[in-house]
């Protein structure tokens, strides 16, 4: 799936022209290609600040974001590499706190280019290899790297000594790619195991794996790659302890127990991924963390297109007013955090849905099904999404008392089966997401 970024400056629109040009990995996915291309370029993953990588189904880029603000309450001076972007690519990439310059993402992906010119660099690689010189030239006092692609064979994992590694809640997704037969890997059989195995291979020697709790078949096979790459297993329910209620977090562990605010974030999920980046932070020796800095940053993070109440502006005009829920989960896990979101909003909720034709959208509807007045399918400009009529006929089978298509996101919006009250809900796609976001002028920073 190529992600079709584009700029209104003229310098990194042409180097995005060539990123979107490059092949999509084909095969087996490997780091030999990465590898190859960081070496060129000197190892600059070799000589960053400390690094938190986290790994994950769900949750992994909200887990990033309160790692971020946590460090930021304490004065550090944080880089954030996140993936995809909602609006524009300067997202993927935020130096020392801020959003990459035009000018600074033109000149890295133009010198990333043309080093990789005779290499097989998909998109990913040469995104990463970016963000990675953006890391080294710019001083900051810590990194936070979400994974892309499950987590061993993901272009991140070619960091040697993280601070800390973590994997938040896991499912399965991108079964194309982590499914793969393959002999040094437990069996697709077993599906969750294999993602399992798949995440934790961001483990590294030395660093604490921190992660959250899961079926006991999970957390077996995670404490096999722990032992086996010499990391040090935190696992929720064990080393921490964390319950979380919408009054806020209870934490544990052996330095003592915390008094924790709900995050503002909404979700009750939410909660789960700051205690993850709480637990990744106290178990961490390379900077120093107070319990200050920890609540500060649960109530300062924010993490756009997921459970998201948009703003006043052309989107929500053209729904009439109605209030208007954005998020871009896309699996069957953000199905049923997105459904125990929904007892809480205003009904009818009438959905807005898009997906990519990747994705499993019989699963993900059949969740979200009974919460839903309406459903209306419409596509994502730009990518490969489910065919509409595809998706019509799975929430009529779901249960979805009035099903339609639109030929794009003004038309649906503008053709509600209710006008007045309730919820709209736009759900299904990060892509669709950005999409929604930029109608509605409402751009991440």
């Amino acid at each position: 799936m190529k992600d079709f970024a584009i700029s209104d400056n003229p310098a990194v629109q042409k180097q995005l022209a060539r990123l979107g040009a490059l092949p999509l990995p084909k095969g087996t996915i490997g780091l030999a290609t990465i590898t190859t291309l960081l070496d060129r370029l000197g190892n600059p993953q070799d000589d960053l600040p400390p690094v938190f990588h986290v790994a994950g189904t769900n949750g992994k880029g909200s887990t990033c974001a309160f790692l971020r603000a946590m460090l930021e309450a304490e004065g550090f001076s944080v880089h954030v590499a996140t993936k995809p972007h909602l609006v524009r690519y300067n997202e993927r990439i935020r130096v020392a706190g801020e959003l990459i310059s035009d000018a600074m993402l033109a000149q890295l992906l133009a010198e990333v280019l043309d080093v990789a010119a005779d290499l097989p660099a998909s998109f990913f690689e040469v995104t990463t290899a970016a963000m990675f010189l953006a890391f080294h030239r710019k001083p900051a006092d810590a990194c936070v790297i979400e994974v892309g692609l499950g987590g061993r064979f993901d272009a991140t994992n070619v960091i040697k000594q993280p601070a800390a590694c973590g994997i938040a809640a896991l499912g399965v997704d991108h079964a194309d790619w982590l499914l793969q037969e393959d002999s040094t890997a437990p069996s697709p059989d077993q599906p969750l195991v294999r993602i399992a195995f798949e995440k934790a291979g961001i483990a590294r020697a030395g660093a604490p794996l921190v992660t959250q709790s899961y079926p006991s078949e999970v957390e077996y096979r995670i404490a096999q790659s722990a032992d086996a790459a010499g990391a040090l297993l935190v696992m929720r329910g064990r080393q921490w302890q964390a319950a979380c209620t919408a009054d806020g977090i209870a934490y544990a562990d052996e330095a003592g127990k915390l008094a924790l605010p709900a995050p503002s974030i909404p979700g009750a999920h939410q909660a789960d991924n700051a205690a993850l980046a709480v637990a990744m932070l106290r178990h961490q020796t390379a900077l120093p963390i107070s319990a200050e800095a920890l609540a500060k940053g649960i109530r300062a993070a924010r993490w756009p297109a997921r459970l998201q109440w948009l703003a006043a502006g052309p989107v929500t005009e053209a729904a009439g007013g109605r209030a208007v829920l954005l998020d871009g989960g896309h699996n069957p896990d953000a199905a049923q955090a997105l459904v125990r979101y929904l007892d809480q909003v205003e009904k009818p909720v009438d959905a807005l849905i898009g997906m990519l034709g990747a994705k499993d959208a019989r699963s993900f509807l059949a969740i979200l099904a009974p919460n839903l007045a309406s459903m209306t399918a419409v596509p994502i400009a730009g990518h490969d999404h489910a065919p509409l009529d595809v998706l019509e006929n799975i929430a009529r089978e779901a249960g979805v008392a009035k099903t339609s298509t639109a030929p794009d996101l003004l038309s649906a919006l503008e053709n509600l089966p209710s006008r007045e009250g309730g919820t709209v809900l736009i759900a299904g796609s990060l892509y669709l997401a950005g999409r929604v976001l930029s109608a509605n002028r409402d751009w991440p920073d």
